[in-house]
């Protein structure tokens, strides 16, 4: 490969560091639609004769075959999945086969077979996210009033729907989709045809191979192409704010299926059992979730500092951005699915949240809101009245729609039978009615949105 240039190969250490053939070749695809691409390219503007093109092409398709069914040979001596792939069509079709690599460098090559690859991770991402979604939305439809503790400090708040909580998740997928499309149309961009670093004197058509691979345009700076990576950082950040929410969810189901809470059944298809603790049943799906946030987060650290102080264009420690990416790609699609079954297959236990929401003074707030509304109290005096009526209803075991009307009386007299009615985990449910609020009536108008916007009801 390297000509006449060194008097003697490699070192056993230096063809061991270099070669990249044992990871690169998750490539193979990207690099064959490249190739033919480029290929095609190359005769209709006359650089390689019609024949010639035609020869290189289906040896390609050849190669491809081989590949599908065999898988792609490690051949060390031939560094990456490029010369592995150049030199299998030589075997196949003789010299002409060098004609393929006119007008284009391994340094331009790599970057558009990255491109390419990343942009399908994305895809993926985004189908998966969009099955997520689907699974939130079912649950919430289903559970649109019933009735949870919500938590503010892990302690808790005020009484929400379990439907209302499943949507929040929702809308943190929505914004992770968002940013894997801005990702993709920043990226979509063809380096195919810059060469080493400055271009070439061929009379090429970028355009043509730029839309050939699906690209809006190709490039526009030779030596940005060949050295940038933002688009694999963009990958990279956008898979790590998923992975946070996922991570998020993963331990919502692990503290919820705790003997504590009780609040969900995990399917046993997503658990463990123990090796000497009969009764165990371990949300380990969950918390790999919840770890692998962790190794995602990770990978996008390894290629920023990777990538921090190298100068332009090409430099080989650029060939160490692909591990963290696919690493990072693989892991975010096992938690995807993951969590998108134990949404789909959970047992959610309503009666224990429900009965968890009326234990925890969920409805304090209420009462607050109660005596600002109807006793004309200012808020900071009807807190304290509230605190006071808590303190009352701990001490004697109740929640705070047990407590008799003389007791509440004796706390305020401004409190009347009327209180009553807002004190129920039901009413202050229902009167948290404001636009992206809990109640079941404005769950049910949020589900309804995400249903036509997913399509799910076309």
């Amino acid at each position: 490969m390297w000509g006449g240039r060194f008097a003697e190969g490699p070192s056993a250490i230096m063809r061991e560091i270099n070669a990249s053939i044992p990871f690169d070749k998750a490539l193979w695809r990207q690099d064959i639609a490249a190739s033919k691409a480029h290929v095609a390219m190359l005769g209709a503007q006359g650089i390689v004769s019609a024949e010639d093109a035609t020869t290189i092409s289906a040896g390609l398709d050849t190669v491809a075959a081989e590949y599908e069914r065999d898988g792609v040979p490690e051949n060390w001596d031939l560094e990456d999945i490029h010369m592995t792939t150049e030199s299998r069509l030589a075997e196949l079709i003789g010299p002409v086969a060098g004609r393929l690599h006119t007008a284009r460098s391994r340094n331009d090559q790599v970057a558009t077979d990255f491109r390419l690859w990343v942009r399908d991770a994305m895809d993926q991402a985004d189908a998966g996210l969009e099955a997520l979604q689907r699974a939130l939305v079912m649950r919430a439809g289903e559970h649109a009033d019933s009735i949870m503790p919500g938590f503010t400090h892990l302690q808790t708040a005020q009484p929400v729907t379990l439907g209302h909580h499943l949507m929040a998740y929702y809308e943190m997928i929505a914004r992770d989709r968002s940013r894997f499309a801005d990702a993709r149309r920043r990226m979509n961009e063809s380096p195919l045809g810059s060469a080493a670093l400055a271009g070439t004197g061929f009379p090429i058509d970028r355009d043509a191979t730029a839309a050939a691979l699906g690209f809006d345009r190709p490039t526009r700076n030779s030596l940005d192409a060949v050295s940038d990576r933002d688009f694999a950082l963009d990958y990279l950040m956008a898979a790590s704010a998923c992975a946070l929410h996922l991570s998020r969810l993963a331990e919502e189901f692990i503290i919820w299926a705790s003997q504590p809470f009780g609040f969900v059944k995990l399917p046993d298809t997503l658990s463990t059992g123990s090796s000497i603790m009969p009764q165990k049943k371990n949300p380990d799906a969950a918390e790999l979730v919840r770890g692998h946030a962790g190794r995602v987060i990770g990978c996008a650290t390894a290629l920023m500092i990777t990538m921090k102080g190298l100068p332009l264009a090409y430099s080989k420690d650029m060939q160490d951005d692909k591990p963290p990416v696919f690493e990072a790609a693989g892991l975010l699609a096992l938690s995807i699915a993951a969590m998108t079954g134990m949404v789909a297959d959970t047992t959610f236990v309503t009666s224990r949240m429900r009965h968890a929401a009326e234990l925890g003074y969920a409805t304090a707030t209420d009462l607050a809101d109660w005596l600002v509304r109807e006793a004309d109290i200012p808020f900071r005096e009807a807190h304290h009245i509230t605190g006071a009526a808590v303190k009352r209803a701990e001490a004697d075991g109740v929640a705070l729609d047990q407590l008799p009307l003389d007791v509440l009386k004796a706390i305020d007299a401004r409190i009347d039978e009327r209180v009553y009615k807002a004190l129920s985990v039901d009413a202050s449910v229902a009167s948290r009615s404001s636009y992206g609020g809990t109640a079941p009536v404005q769950v049910e108008a949020r589900v309804a949105e995400a249903r036509k916007a997913l399509g799910m009801d076309d």
